[in-house]
């Protein structure tokens, strides 16, 4: 991907926020985004809006100003705020436009996501069945994994501790009281071997960025921060995903992920041990531990001893969702993954505060999984 830059992103807090509507929050982190960049929504040639819940988040140019840009609406799983970047990016790079934003927003009820099986492709009996709830496959990957590589619970109450750490010094997150590995893993048994406090949360919240042309971003800020790769890809046959019924027989096929991330790392250029700072979807705390592997980080097993020494904290050698991620800022679903980015370019510029990763990090990694198999991987570097 010829150079992309990000010269401002914005950020609507993560929790709830009684009547507020996601459009509301998203026209508030597109202002904050534009602040940033130092220009006004005028400036803006076309937007990628992502949402599950707001049907038409375009609509958020109601608030922002009736300017006629194209204005397209993504949903991807979880995966759609990569899938809004990606789209904006190729917009740019295209030629046809020099200035975009991908502005994610949601808000979500309480409780665990609801869909009806056929909209899966898949048959009705599998839901009524009690088979198409996303903390089971998730339990049941963790299970495997940890039975293939000797990962134990206290790695995974590692990784919820060191979220829930990081999320006290995040004024943004949803949960911002720091938990102990002991309070995590003595608390409700949801799934086997995951806890209540290894879960995330769906929440509300919003976000956004604002790209250009890297030839001009210096016109606009002295800090610009290269997007050098913003990748999706989904599931292939033999692959073990949120919502497939089956296992087939013979070879296993990788994880989405780990085709997002090699054509990533390919696009940018670089390799995983060029990566300073990782947010990685830890849509509990087991899915934090696989992606690790999947994404090139570790190998697998290594995890066990990388929590163990602290290498994933802030001050370690790999700081892995330093706002402490989806366990301490809940979900919403199209803003998820440009909080991302947000909390990336904060942390290349130096600008992060308490949770500041040390050494003067200069690229960034972030990576989204979302049913029913779809993934995406962005890198950005100074």
């Amino acid at each position: 991907m010829p150079d992309v830059a990000i010269i401002g992103t914005g950020l609507h807090p993560f929790g709830r926020f009684g009547a507020k509507p996601a459009i509301e929050m998203g026209a508030d982190a597109t202002r904050a985004a534009l602040g940033d960049a130092g220009i006004e929504w005028r400036d803006v040639q076309f937007a990628f809006g992502g949402s599950y819940e707001a049907d038409n988040p375009d609509a958020v140019v109601n608030q922002l100003g009736l300017t006629g840009i194209p204005f397209t609406d993504v949903y991807n799983g979880c995966a759609t705020a990569a899938s809004a970047l990606s789209l904006a990016a190729r917009a740019i790079t295209s030629g046809e436009f020099d200035i975009g934003v991908a502005i994610g927003m949601d808000k979500h009820r309480p409780g665990a996501f609801a869909a009806d099986p056929v909209d899966y492709s898949l048959p009705a009996w599998y839901g009524e069945a009690g088979y198409f709830l996303t903390p089971k496959f998730f339990a049941m990957k963790i299970q495997r994994y940890m039975h293939e590589f000797g990962i134990t619970p206290a790695t995974l109450a590692r990784v919820a501790a060191k979220s829930y750490r990081n999320g006290a010094a995040n004024p943004s997150a949803f949960r911002r009281k720091p938990l102990s590995e002991e309070e995590i893993l003595g608390s409700r048994m949801v799934n086997n071997p995951l806890t209540q406090y290894m879960f995330c949360s769906p929440d509300e919240g919003a976000a956004a960025v604002v790209l250009c042309r890297a030839d001009l971003a210096r016109t606009y800020t002295d800090r610009p921060v290269y997007l050098r790769a913003a990748e999706v890809r989904t599931r292939r046959y033999g692959a073990f995903e949120v919502h497939s019924p089956y296992f087939p027989p013979g070879d296993r096929a990788p994880s989405p992920t780990v085709d997002a991330s090699g054509a990533a790392y390919d696009r940018a250029g670089v390799a995983p041990e060029d990566v300073d700072v990782a947010q990685l979807q830890d849509t509990d705390a087991g899915a934090e531990v696989y992606h690790m592997a999947e994404n090139g980080l570790c190998a697998d097993g290594d995890q066990e001893r990388l929590l163990a020494e602290g290498a994933t904290a802030i001050g370690g050698r790999l700081p892995v969702n330093t706002d402490g991620g989806l366990i301490a800022n809940g979900e919403p679903i199209g803003a998820s993954g440009l909080r991302q980015i947000h909390e990336l370019v904060l942390q290349l510029r130096g600008a992060a505060g308490d949770r500041q990763v040390p050494g003067s990090p200069r690229v960034g990694y972030a990576q989204l999984y979302g049913a029913p198999g779809t993934a995406g991987v962005s890198i950005v570097s100074l």
